[in-house]
């Protein structure tokens, strides 16, 4: 089930929700200026709640011709868009409720015009590269010895019987229990107000960007941790423990 890792000896950093907020994705990036044979993870949810998730979108698939190696997981957002949009993925109905309104926005709609088209036929006006790029995203992402999901796992199985609905969705079960795999799970989905370091069994990086929190990105090869609050177009860094 989780993409196998890539072998580069380069740096290997994860990235928290972004949730449609492009300015501090681009600050980010400029920071950590990944290079070729450096990973860089992110974590899901790029749309829904900020004001800009075309752009994110937009930015996403410009990173797709980088020299560094990206990895797009899906979030339940993403979900949540798709089924809207009449493609596979759960919960479509709530996506405008979720969050769902404001991208749509970012792509020109109003109020009025959602009220008036169902997803199917929003569907035909969102650029095609932005619905692939949705439609390609991973679930996981495993390079020892980190595992990278949306949500989290379901603790008490193993790897290979990990359900989708469980990294796209779970929360409490996740966090508040030790697991069983041989890996420590970097997550998003749950916004805290600080990275989550519970060492050796998971890693949150959702520090709630889009609720006036902060972007974190973490460099698990050395052990450090780059944040950009909202607002800011600088990052901040210190170190972190990281294994």
């Amino acid at each position: 089930m989780a993409r196998k890792k890539n072998l580069s000896k380069g740096r290997l950093f994860g990235i928290g929700d972004i949730h449609g907020c492009v300015d501090e994705l681009a600050a980010m990036l400029t920071a950590i200026a990944p290079v070729k044979g450096d990973t860089v993870v992110f974590v899901g949810d790029y749309v829904d709640r900020g004001p800009s998730s075309r752009d994110v979108l937009d930015l996403m698939h410009e990173l797709r011709g980088g020299e560094a190696e990206y990895v797009f997981l899906k979030g339940n957002h993403e979900d949540m868009m798709l089924s809207f949009l009449g493609l596979p993925g759960h919960y479509g109905d709530s996506f405008l409720f979720n969050g769902g309104a404001q991208t749509l926005f970012s792509y020109g709609f109003t109020e009025e015009s959602l009220e008036k088209h169902p997803g199917s036929r929003i569907r035909e006006n969102i650029p095609d590269d932005h619905v692939e790029f949705l439609k390609g995203l991973a679930t996981s992402y495993y390079r020892p010895p980190y595992l990278f999901v949306h949500a989290g796992i379901l603790p008490t199985r193993q790897l290979e019987e990990q359900a989708v609905e469980d990294m796209l969705w779970i929360r409490q079960d996740f966090i508040f229990h030790p697991h069983q795999i041989d890996a420590t799970v970097v997550f998003g989905h749950t916004p805290m107000r600080a990275v989550m370091v519970d060492l050796p069994y998971k890693f949150g990086i959702d520090t709630g960007l889009v609720y006036g929190g902060k972007l974190s990105c973490v460099e698990f090869s050395e052990g450090v941790l780059y944040q950009v609050a909202r607002g800011s177009r600088q990052a901040k860094s210190q170190s972190i423990e990281v294994r």
